[in-house]
């Protein structure tokens, strides 16, 4: 790693930044961790939602909406209450996912439409420029610098032959993970 320029927080320290820590979201690309990353996110299908008219559904509760429209296989997992029917989960949700989601208790992220990561939540960070106006305030874990703000990334262990493309510090002590091997 070298000095450099640590970019403009286009954030002003209230975007992209976790308030108890000040460590700031990390931001990576799909492509640059290992392709077995995948394994560990989820999909997010968003809300549920009524196909119908396009209001929040909510959790089907027989006390309040027994006396709604059922659909036709007469499943009742979710209702709107705007119109007034119920319906089963595969019509409160899309086909596609709306994004990924990763939240195993140690890190969370989520993969945007742009196949890039947010990070966070980690138990690691590293030092790293601020991103452009497109994620302000975060770290851009791809520019690693000694001089950058401190940026929530991946342990060694994400990446091919476990080897972050950047120094690794543990959150709960700021020491350094060294390289496997």
């Amino acid at each position: 790693m070298s000095e450099g320029y640590p970019g403009i927080d286009y954030g002003m320290g209230k975007t992209n930044v976790d308030a108890k820590t000040g460590i700031r979201y990390g931001v990576i690309n799909m492509n640059a961790i290992h392709e077995l990353a995948w394994e560990s996110f989820e999909a997010d299908y968003g809300t549920p939602t009524c196909r119908k008219c396009g209001n929040e559904a909510v959790e089907y509760d027989e006390d309040e909406h027994g006396e709604y429209e059922q659909d036709e296989y007469g499943c009742a997992d979710y209702a709107c209450e705007c119109c007034e029917r119920v319906f089963d989960s595969f019509d409160a949700y899309g086909d596609e996912p709306i994004g990924w989601v990763l939240d195993d208790g140690e890190y969370q992220a989520t993969v945007d439409s742009y196949n890039d990561v947010f990070i966070t939540k980690s138990p690691y960070f590293t030092l790293a420029q601020f991103c452009s106006t497109c994620a302000p305030g975060a770290g851009h874990l791809g520019n690693p610098i000694d001089n950058g703000v401190k940026t929530y990334c991946f342990g060694h262990d994400w990446f091919e032959g476990d080897w972050a493309p950047y120094p690794v510090y543990r959150v709960s002590d700021g020491s350094l993970v060294p390289k496997p091997g």
